[in-house]
């Protein structure tokens, strides 16, 4: 049989070609499962990111405003009521009762906090400042942790606490949340984390991040 009537047999660049083609197929189908892993990772980071933030931006904008809520109409921080004043003086447990007591209602306290909720809501809701955010954000559960005080199975005045768990209440889940979206880099998915990481005084100081 002629030479160029079979060219696929004798010319040598059909052959790896076809096994080129082959080896991308089994590399592709090997990679697209990950790849589809990383992006549903990406997503439910994504998404817890955004709820989270919003707990907190709500929180500030219900204690401003008042809602109706947790804060009734015309009790917002605007019409002239305090942010901290009915939570903190109702503090009835944990080693740090009567501190929280003479907190409550003061003018730093109400605007730490409310800043803390504002600014924690809108960088967790962008995935900007994640790390600061994370940093706050726990210590402010930290102290809500304290005021509240699960370990307490009694109040002050002898009445059940109605404590559901020693240790793990929703402050400790909100602290960890923010941490692991902070570790995760969970910004750039759905926020503007990848934005705010290419800013020149961010890429130097990796704290902002």
């Amino acid at each position: 049989m002629a030479a160029h009537e079979h060219p696929h047999r004798i010319q040598g660049f059909h052959l790896p070609a076809f096994r080129r083609h082959r080896t991308a197929s089994a590399s592709d189908s090997a990679v697209s499962p990950h790849l589809d892993t990383h992006a549903a990772q990406a997503h439910a980071f994504a998404s817890l990111r955004i709820l989270t933030g919003f707990v907190f931006l709500w929180a500030f904008l219900d204690k401003t405003f008042g809602f109706g809520y947790a804060t009734a109409s015309g009790r917002g921080w605007i019409d002239g009521g305090s942010p901290t004043k009915g939570f903190l003086s109702s503090v009835a447990a944990g080693p740090m009762e009567s501190t929280f007591h003479s907190w409550a209602g003061d003018a730093w306290a109400d605007w730490l906090f409310m800043l803390g909720l504002l600014g924690i809501g809108v960088a967790v809701m962008t995935g900007v400042a994640l790390r600061l955010a994370a940093v706050a954000g726990t210590a402010m559960m930290t102290l809500m942790w304290l005021a509240e005080w699960p370990p307490a199975k009694h109040l002050s005045d002898g009445s059940p606490s109605m404590s559901t768990n020693p240790f793990a209440d929703y402050h400790v889940i909100y602290a960890v949340a923010l941490i692991a979206l902070a570790a995760a880099g969970a910004g750039a998915t759905w926020g503007l984390g990848g934005v705010w990481a290419r800013l020149p005084i961010v890429r130097d100081h990796a704290w902002l991040r």
